[in-house]
């Protein structure tokens, strides 16, 4: 069946942007759970930084089939691997989806949101979308807080992903935010056997989605 929700617009596009590098095009477009990826890297803490009712950003409402100015229940929280940020998310539901069919999303707490998203059948997944973000987007805000490697400035901007899960007709949208910590990580070489190895793409319960995205060989 195919979904209602679609993450792409004139801004966000399956396919990332011909200027990126190997590493970006890589990330971006990778199916299965981020938070999975970045655990090749070293050990992820979920650090929430916001949950409340709000409203969704402006790119967002069509996305998620909303009303202007109709309100959502909003999470946002950072992925740090080693205590470093590497990753800022934004994830955020209708506010009757919030009390209904995405209801586990108000408890989850710490724990990451792909313990709801990749060992449920019944979740679909739209096709993975990109763009760069520049300050004039709220999400640039998020990520700028972030910056803890040298130079502890942001850049003038940031690259991130999104996509649609969907369950039961529900919708929920996730926004994922690379911080220049990541691409620093990845540029230092190969992984060690005592930091992991790296895994390339996972195979998992919507591993299929990947397909429905661009696939850049490495």
């Amino acid at each position: 069946m195919p979904l209602r929700f679609d993450a792409a617009n004139a801004h966000w596009r399956v396919t990332p942007l011909p200027a990126l590098s190997a590493d970006q095009k890589d990330w971006l477009t990778r199916g299965g759970s981020l938070t999975a990826h970045l655990r090749t890297l070293g050990r992820v803490v979920v650090r929430v930084t916001r949950e409340a009712v709000d409203m969704p950003w402006s790119d967002e409402c069509a996305a998620l089939g909303l009303a202007p100015r109709e309100r959502a229940w909003v999470r946002e929280i950072v992925l740090e691997v080693e205590g470093v940020p590497f990753v800022t998310a934004h994830s955020v539901t209708p506010l009757a989806a919030s009390q209904g069919v995405w209801q586990a999303m108000r408890r989850l707490r710490t724990r990451p949101l792909a313990e709801l998203l990749y060992s449920d059948s019944g979740v679909a997944r739209s096709a993975l979308v990109s763009r760069r973000v520049s300050a004039r987007h709220a999400l640039y805000t998020l990520a700028a807080r972030e910056i803890v490697v040298e130079p502890k400035r942001a850049p003038h901007a940031f690259v991130a992903r999104r996509s649609v899960f969907e369950r039961a007709g529900a919708p929920l949208l996730v926004t994922e935010c690379m911080l220049p910590a990541l691409w620093s990580r990845l540029a230092s070489g190969p992984l060690t056997q005592e930091t992991g190895v790296h895994l390339g793409r996972e195979r998992g319960p919507l591993d299929h989605t990947a397909s429905r995205a661009h696939h850049v060989p490495r």
